[in-house]
């Protein structure tokens, strides 16, 4: 912060007579050889008064002894900042003035117009925080070996710009975690397609969080920006982990219809087999399908059929047999990625709908 830092106070032993009334100015030759106060900031990193081209110091002293002492100094000063809603996080940040000798008994400090005294350059801006006000505050320090002193306060309130993070974090990672729903719409016999496509998206998503986190203060909690990528991370692996649980039930009923077609007599030479009952899992698409285990075409609708119907079949079995202590299930694997269309984004809708309500 660059400011031009002006002190107020009377000296009588500075005063002098006019007929005019007129104040007289020197430069920092004079503030060597009277008294000035000795301000510093506190908790400054780094402070320095201006030398281009000389010093800049001004000093002014009026006949009955008043005096305004100004000076352009530029600080570096700590803010303690809480990341916790980062980055739709509001900071509060101060600049702390005091004497660094006199105590309050030997020197009075105070904002001479209250918050008025504070004037800022509306062109003023910052890149990464909107200044939503500031205002002045007045305290007292202790120190145990020294005492009490008077330090003055100016306290920003500073918002953080969200747009960038939108961009750059957020819609990302959205994009991302909707880029996963597009395996459920894939044929789970696809594999070349879905597996890709899920771990593309899980390494995308790893590499946004470490962008963000490589970018932002280590701190040891967690950040309203790292819940979000983190929940999306678990949106996009648990998408993977969909498709694993579709490709191995697809696997074991295949295993199942192989074993009962290999049971069954041949089946090729039926002409017209008699009428029967589908089940519902069943469906014409099934039958038209030609060559899913290298069978020839002729006979291969009629020996589905009774494959289907010996399945059908051990499912009934199979309830009979819980009766007996014995557990037996049946997985639709079509049904699993029927659900994942709608419980996928209606439960990544939910938590958007959650988190913002929260942060924002």
């Amino acid at each position: 912060m660059t400011l031009y830092l002006r002190h107020y106070w009377k000296d009588e032993r500075l005063s002098f007579p006019s007929t005019t009334n007129q104040s007289m100015t020197f430069d920092g030759r004079l503030v060597k050889k009277i008294w000035v106060p000795d301000m510093f900031f506190v908790h400054s990193k780094r402070s320095f008064i201006h030398d281009t081209t000389t010093d800049n110091v001004m000093l002014r002293v009026y006949p009955d002894g008043k005096v305004l002492y100004s000076l352009r100094v530029t600080v570096t000063a700590m803010c303690n900042m809480d990341f916790s809603r980062f980055p739709l996080d509001t900071q509060t940040c101060s600049l702390e003035i005091e004497s660094y000798a006199y105590t309050e008994d030997d020197l009075m400090l105070y904002w001479k117009k209250g918050n008025d005294s504070l004037k800022t350059d509306e062109r003023i801006s910052l890149s990464q925080f909107l200044i939503q006000k500031f205002h002045t505050t007045t305290k007292l320090a202790f120190y145990s070996s020294t005492g009490w002193y008077n330090r003055l306060y100016i306290n920003f309130t500073l918002r953080r710009h969200i747009f960038f993070f939108l961009l750059q974090t957020y819609f990302p990672a959205t994009l991302m975690v909707m880029l996963s729903w597009v395996s459920f719409w894939i044929d789970r016999r696809a594999v070349p397609a879905r597996v890709p496509l899920g771990i593309t998206t899980v390494l995308t998503m790893s590499t946004i969080i470490t962008g963000v986190n490589a970018s932002m203060p280590r701190v040891s909690y967690i950040k309203a920006v790292d819940i979000y990528l983190w929940v999306s991370f678990v949106f996009v692996f648990l998408s993977v982990l969909e498709y694993a649980a579709v490709n191995y039930l697809t696997t074991v009923q295949e295993r199942k219809e192989r074993k009962i077609r290999d049971k069954l007599p041949c089946t090729c030479g039926l002409a017209h087999p008699r009428p029967m009952m589908m089940d519902t899992s069943y469906s014409d698409a099934d039958v038209n399908t030609t060559g899913t285990y290298g069978m020839p075409e002729n006979g291969d609708k009629q020996e589905r059929i009774l494959v289907h119907l010996a399945l059908a079949d051990e499912r009934t079995s199979s309830r009979r047999k819980n009766s007996r202590g014995y557990i037996s299930m049946w997985i639709d694997t079509h049904a699993i990625d029927k659900y994942s269309r709608l419980i996928f984004p209606g439960a990544y809708i939910l938590f958007n709908i959650i988190y913002w309500s929260i942060y924002s």
